[in-house]
Protein backbone atom coordinates (compact mmCIF):
# COMPACT_ATOMS: atom_id res chain seq x y z
CA UNK A 1 0.00 0.00 0.00
CA UNK A 2 0.76 3.50 -0.37
CA UNK A 3 1.15 6.57 2.33
CA UNK A 4 0.56 10.31 1.36
CA UNK A 5 3.82 12.32 2.34
CA UNK A 6 2.80 15.15 3.91
CA UNK A 7 2.99 17.55 1.31
CA UNK A 8 3.79 15.62 -1.75
CA UNK A 9 4.85 12.11 -2.30
CA UNK A 10 4.03 8.59 -1.19
CA UNK A 11 6.06 5.76 0.30
CA UNK A 12 5.75 2.52 -0.08
CA UNK A 13 4.60 -0.11 3.08
CA UNK A 14 3.55 -3.32 3.33
CA UNK A 15 -0.09 -4.43 3.58
CA UNK A 16 0.93 -6.81 5.95
CA UNK A 17 2.06 -3.97 8.77
CA UNK A 18 -0.46 -1.48 7.86
CA UNK A 19 -3.27 -3.13 6.92
CA UNK A 20 -4.06 -5.28 9.76
CA UNK A 21 -7.88 -5.22 10.93
CA UNK A 22 -8.15 -3.92 14.59
CA UNK A 23 -7.53 -6.86 17.72
CA UNK A 24 -8.52 -5.37 20.83
CA UNK A 25 -8.33 -7.73 23.07
CA UNK A 26 -4.48 -8.26 21.81
CA UNK A 27 -3.95 -4.72 21.98
CA UNK A 28 -5.50 -4.54 25.15
CA UNK A 29 -3.08 -7.68 26.67
CA UNK A 30 -0.03 -6.19 25.07
CA UNK A 31 -0.27 -2.43 26.31
CA UNK A 32 -1.59 -3.59 29.96
CA UNK A 33 1.98 -6.13 29.90
CA UNK A 34 3.76 -2.77 28.91
CA UNK A 35 2.22 -0.23 31.30
CA UNK A 36 2.52 -3.41 34.21
CA UNK A 37 6.27 -3.52 33.53
CA UNK A 38 7.00 0.03 34.27
CA UNK A 39 5.99 -0.43 37.76
CA UNK A 40 8.84 -0.53 40.66
CA UNK A 41 6.66 -2.49 42.80
CA UNK A 42 9.55 -2.07 45.10
CA UNK A 43 7.67 -1.40 48.85
CA UNK A 44 9.68 -3.49 51.58
CA UNK A 45 9.38 -4.24 55.13
CA UNK A 46 11.31 -6.22 57.30
CA UNK A 47 9.94 -9.59 58.99
CA UNK A 48 11.40 -10.56 62.36
CA UNK A 49 14.37 -12.25 60.68
CA UNK A 50 15.52 -8.76 58.77
CA UNK A 51 15.27 -7.02 61.95
CA UNK A 52 18.80 -6.25 63.98
CA UNK A 53 19.16 -7.54 67.47
CA UNK A 54 17.31 -9.70 69.60
CA UNK A 55 19.71 -12.52 69.19
CA UNK A 56 20.04 -12.80 73.43
CA UNK A 57 17.00 -14.69 74.92
CA UNK A 58 15.90 -11.71 77.32
CA UNK A 59 15.23 -13.65 80.39
CA UNK A 60 15.44 -17.42 81.66
CA UNK A 61 12.67 -19.62 80.04
CA UNK A 62 11.24 -20.36 83.84
CA UNK A 63 10.82 -18.81 87.19
CA UNK A 64 10.63 -15.25 86.67
CA UNK A 65 6.57 -15.61 86.59
CA UNK A 66 6.95 -14.22 83.07
CA UNK A 67 6.10 -15.79 79.58
CA UNK A 68 8.54 -16.96 77.67
CA UNK A 69 10.23 -15.28 74.82
CA UNK A 70 13.37 -16.33 73.03
CA UNK A 71 13.95 -12.54 71.07
CA UNK A 72 13.13 -9.00 71.49
CA UNK A 73 12.35 -8.75 67.98
CA UNK A 74 9.16 -11.16 68.02
CA UNK A 75 6.36 -9.46 65.89
CA UNK A 76 4.46 -8.93 69.63
CA UNK A 77 7.41 -6.53 70.52
CA UNK A 78 7.32 -3.25 69.99
CA UNK A 79 10.38 -2.35 67.70
CA UNK A 80 9.78 -6.36 66.49
CA UNK A 81 9.29 -7.78 62.82
CA UNK A 82 6.24 -7.69 61.21
CA UNK A 83 4.44 -11.05 60.42
CA UNK A 84 3.62 -10.75 56.71
CA UNK A 85 5.45 -7.76 55.80
CA UNK A 86 5.29 -6.58 51.71
CA UNK A 87 7.96 -7.30 50.15
CA UNK A 88 9.50 -6.45 46.66
CA UNK A 89 7.10 -7.60 43.63
CA UNK A 90 8.16 -7.57 40.06
CA UNK A 91 4.52 -6.51 38.08
CA UNK A 92 6.17 -7.82 34.81
CA UNK A 93 3.81 -9.88 32.29
CA UNK A 94 4.83 -12.06 29.83
CA UNK A 95 4.61 -11.34 26.44
CA UNK A 96 5.22 -13.60 23.75
CA UNK A 97 7.47 -11.72 20.80
CA UNK A 98 4.42 -12.38 18.24
CA UNK A 99 2.29 -11.14 20.19
CA UNK A 100 3.94 -7.94 20.58
CA UNK A 101 4.62 -7.54 17.01
CA UNK A 102 1.31 -8.13 16.31
CA UNK A 103 -0.24 -5.85 18.89
CA UNK A 104 2.35 -3.24 16.98
CA UNK A 105 0.94 -4.26 13.12
CA UNK A 106 -2.38 -4.37 14.48
CA UNK A 107 -1.89 -0.27 15.94
CA UNK A 108 -0.49 1.14 13.19
CA UNK A 109 -3.14 -0.07 11.05
CA UNK A 110 -5.56 1.22 12.88
CA UNK A 111 -4.09 4.74 12.81
CA UNK A 112 -3.54 4.63 9.05
CA UNK A 113 -7.58 3.89 8.82
CA UNK A 114 -8.19 6.79 11.66
CA UNK A 115 -5.82 9.02 9.52
CA UNK A 116 -4.01 10.03 12.79
CA UNK A 117 -0.83 8.36 11.43
CA UNK A 118 0.79 11.43 9.21
CA UNK A 119 4.17 10.39 7.08
CA UNK A 120 6.94 12.80 6.33
CA UNK A 121 9.73 12.57 4.18
CA UNK A 122 12.00 14.22 6.96
CA UNK A 123 11.39 16.02 10.17
CA UNK A 124 13.77 18.32 12.26
CA UNK A 125 14.65 21.79 13.76
CA UNK A 126 17.52 23.47 13.13
CA UNK A 127 18.63 24.27 16.67
CA UNK A 128 17.35 23.10 20.46
CA UNK A 129 14.56 26.06 20.21
CA UNK A 130 10.96 25.09 21.44
CA UNK A 131 9.49 28.30 19.78
CA UNK A 132 10.56 26.84 16.29
CA UNK A 133 9.05 23.47 17.03
CA UNK A 134 5.73 24.25 18.49
CA UNK A 135 5.86 26.77 14.82
CA UNK A 136 6.03 23.76 13.20
CA UNK A 137 3.66 21.79 14.06
CA UNK A 138 1.11 24.74 14.57
CA UNK A 139 1.41 24.90 10.56
CA UNK A 140 0.52 21.44 9.94
CA UNK A 141 -2.20 22.00 12.28
CA UNK A 142 -0.79 19.29 14.81
CA UNK A 143 -0.62 19.59 18.50
CA UNK A 144 -0.83 16.44 20.34
CA UNK A 145 1.65 14.22 18.68
CA UNK A 146 4.35 11.59 18.44
CA UNK A 147 7.42 12.27 16.32
CA UNK A 148 9.12 9.12 15.48
CA UNK A 149 12.51 9.92 13.65
CA UNK A 150 14.84 7.38 12.38
CA UNK A 151 18.03 8.41 14.17
CA UNK A 152 17.94 10.17 17.53
CA UNK A 153 17.84 14.01 17.06
CA UNK A 154 19.06 16.18 20.41
CA UNK A 155 17.84 19.48 18.77
CA UNK A 156 14.49 17.79 18.03
CA UNK A 157 14.37 16.10 21.80
CA UNK A 158 15.50 19.14 23.45
CA UNK A 159 12.92 21.28 21.54
CA UNK A 160 9.90 19.23 22.76
CA UNK A 161 10.55 19.11 26.31
CA UNK A 162 8.65 21.72 27.25
CA UNK A 163 5.78 20.86 25.28
CA UNK A 164 3.18 18.77 26.96
CA UNK A 165 1.60 17.11 24.75
CA UNK A 166 4.46 16.55 22.14
CA UNK A 167 6.94 13.59 22.74
CA UNK A 168 9.99 12.85 20.25
CA UNK A 169 11.60 9.13 19.81
CA UNK A 170 13.48 6.63 17.57
CA UNK A 171 12.17 4.08 15.61
CA UNK A 172 13.61 1.65 18.00
CA UNK A 173 12.09 3.43 21.13
CA UNK A 174 8.52 3.32 19.75
CA UNK A 175 6.30 1.29 21.56
CA UNK A 176 2.36 0.19 21.66
CA UNK A 177 1.60 2.71 24.69
CA UNK A 178 3.21 5.68 23.12
CA UNK A 179 2.13 4.94 20.15
CA UNK A 180 -2.03 4.49 21.59
CA UNK A 181 -1.32 7.90 23.90
CA UNK A 182 -1.34 10.55 21.24
CA UNK A 183 -3.85 11.81 18.77
CA UNK A 184 -1.16 12.03 15.79
CA UNK A 185 1.81 9.87 15.16
CA UNK A 186 4.05 12.21 12.79
CA UNK A 187 6.59 10.08 11.63
CA UNK A 188 9.47 10.07 8.80
CA UNK A 189 9.85 7.82 5.70
CA UNK A 190 13.27 6.38 6.87
CA UNK A 191 10.94 5.69 10.26
CA UNK A 192 8.54 3.79 8.46
CA UNK A 193 11.20 1.29 6.74
CA UNK A 194 12.63 0.98 9.87
CA UNK A 195 10.05 0.07 11.83
CA UNK A 196 8.94 -2.38 9.10
CA UNK A 197 12.33 -4.50 9.80
CA UNK A 198 11.12 -4.40 12.87
CA UNK A 199 8.16 -6.09 12.65
CA UNK A 200 9.25 -8.73 10.22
Amino acid sequence: MELQLQGSGSVSVSDDNFGQEFREALVHQVVTACMAATRSGNSQQKNRAAVSGGGVKPWRQKGTGRARAGTIRSPIWRGGGKVFPSMPRDYAQKINRKMYRAAMRSILSELVRQERLVAIDTFGVDAPKTKELAGKLAAMGIENVLIITDNPDDNLYMAARNLPNVAVCDAAGADPVSLIGFEKVLVTAAALKLLEERLA
